[in-house]
């Protein structure tokens, strides 16, 4: 039978015994170090005013992926969104390139890009048709409504499509850049101009289009054409 004094003795000596395996314990096993992170979504267009909850998820050093609830930093690269410290983000004003959202912790950042567009749902064309000739320029204007923006170019989101009436590929002879109409309050339009008539095709015919808010599609204009003198 233990007497007092050893009973005290081997309880303090089990409790050492104890304490070592539980350090020896995590020497063998070292806590999950974060390696990546990933955001989710990893890109979208964002309206003016709507918002989006990003999600960051982190694989460790043992490839295991979770999704991170504490410690993390949200950050934007530009006011034109807006992200909360819970990675709720806003669209603010419409971008023409994509703003970097990240989401950091333990010295590890995942990004997600935004690009904020207006609200449009239909558009014009100015004028629909009209002609060219080398050394001449023309200007398209894309009225969009309800806006923003007022005007889409190719520099504020509009992808415009340029087509043969040929049916060939689409050339450098006939190019189109962003400007402005000084005759209408510095509206930006698209100014078209010809290089040379060889080679160029008849007519070229244009289109422009821009993301539907909604996320579904986009919204196309009606076409203008544009014939080679």
């Amino acid at each position: 039978m233990l007497t007092g004094r050893k009973l005290a003795l081997t309880l303090a000596f089990t409790v050492l015994i104890a304490l070592a395996f539980g350090v020896s314990c995590r020497g063998f096993f070292p806590p999950d170090v974060l390696q990546t992170i990933q955001i989710q979504p990893a890109s979208l267009n964002l309206g003016v005013g709507a918002q989006q909850q990003f999600t960051a998820f982190g694989t460790d050093q043992n490839g295991d992926r979770s999704q991170i609830t504490s410690g993390l930093v949200w950050t934007s690269n530009s006011p034109s969104v807006t992200i909360t410290i819970g990675g709720l983000a806003q669209g603010v004003s419409v971008t023409t390139e994509a703003v970097t959202i990240s989401g950091s912790a333990q010295g590890v950042s995942g990004n997600a890009s935004v690009t904020v567009i207006g609200d449009v749902t239909s558009m014009t064309v100015s004028p629909t048709s009209t002609s060219i000739a080398v050394g001449t320029t023309v200007t398209f204007t894309f009225a969009a409504s309800p806006g923003p923006p007022d005007f889409v170019t190719t520099g504020n989101g509009g992808t415009l499509t340029i087509t043969r009436s040929d049916g060939m590929p689409p050339d450098s002879l006939f190019t189109c850049i962003v400007g402005v109409d000084a005759n209408n309050n510095n509206n930006p339009v698209e100014v078209c101009s010809l290089s040379t008539t060889t080679g160029a095709a008849p007519s070229y015919t244009l289109q422009m289009s821009y993301p539907n808010v909604s996320g579904t599609g986009t919204v196309n204009s009606p076409t203008a054409t544009v014939t080679v003198q």
